[in-house]
């Protein structure tokens, strides 16, 4: 069995107890300001940065599924103090039962995500460049906002988000000799196991092999020091990056999806 599915096993127990890992390691790879608990549910809030995954409620326990119209109710009343829809995430950890009451309650389900995990000894990064990682978090910011057509205006919001990133951040920016931004990916590293993160190149300028060497140069230095699994979230319709993960060895580990009374778009 590789390291990769050895994160999240071949059982039901061992396979909980892998994706609860690998939520705990994309929680703290973007932190949200605030994280409450009700029960095992996680109610993450963050007022200067709108993403759905820092402004969304957790559930991390299949069987925490009492009270569960009281318990929305009042997340729905902490979320709207916060100025914020109530979002649910739901990974295979939700309570079955959760996921019935929004059934019935036509609470519509949008962007389903693809966790996927590699086992590090088995990619090939053969020619691989070693890109020098970016120190900038300032030009680093502008650079993700523009590649991902997002407002300047989120600037001090995901700046605030990245500096509360507790493990080891690295990012890399591939840039025109002019200075535009072309590209953009981070790397959380966390004893063996990294992330891959925010990567995406600027519109007009995909399908040139930007992305693949941007995540061949992220996964390239967290090999470098010592990670032996890397893992990666990417939207169930984005094929693209698909494709790009599992040319480099990526295998599906769990999907989650977003749940709210109306879909939300950031």
């Amino acid at each position: 069995m590789s390291r990769s599915m050895a994160i999240i096993g071949a059982d039901p127990p061992s396979r909980l107890a892998g994706i609860r890992r690998l939520e705990a390691l994309g929680f703290r790879a973007f932190p949200a300001s605030v994280t409450e608990f009700d029960g095992t549910w996680a109610i993450r809030l963050t007022p200067a940065y709108p993403a759905r995954r820092l402004n969304s409620v957790n559930p991390l326990d299949p069987g925490d599924n009492a009270r569960i119209p009281e318990r929305i109710s009042a997340i729905e009343r902490r979320f709207r103090e916060a100025g914020r829809p109530i979002v649910f995430r739901l990974s295979p950890l939700a309570p079955p039962a959760l996921v019935e009451h929004l059934d019935e309650e036509g609470w519509p389900r949008f962007d389903e995500s693809c966790v996927l995990t590699a086992d590090l000894s088995e990619v090939d990064l053969t020619g691989t460049i070693d890109r020098l990682p970016f120190k900038d978090i300032e030009r680093y910011v502008d650079a993700s906002l523009s590649v991902h057509g997002r407002s300047p205006k989120l600037a001090n919001g995901l700046k605030r988000v990245i500096e509360d990133i507790a493990p080891v951040k690295t990012m890399f920016v591939r840039q025109e000799p002019a200075g535009a931004s072309l590209g953009v990916a981070m790397a959380i590293h966390e004893r063996d196991i990294s992330g891959v993160l925010d990567v995406a190149v600027a519109a007009d300028h995909r399908r040139k092999g930007i992305g693949r060497e941007l995540v061949a140069s992220a996964l390239s230095y967290v090999r470098h020091r010592g990670a032996k699994t890397a893992w990666v979230q990417v939207e169930a319709s984005n094929e693209p990056g698909l494709a790009l993960y599992r040319s480099f060895g990526f295998t599906e580990a769990y999907r989650y999806v977003y749940r709210a009374r109306e879909e939300v778009r950031v």
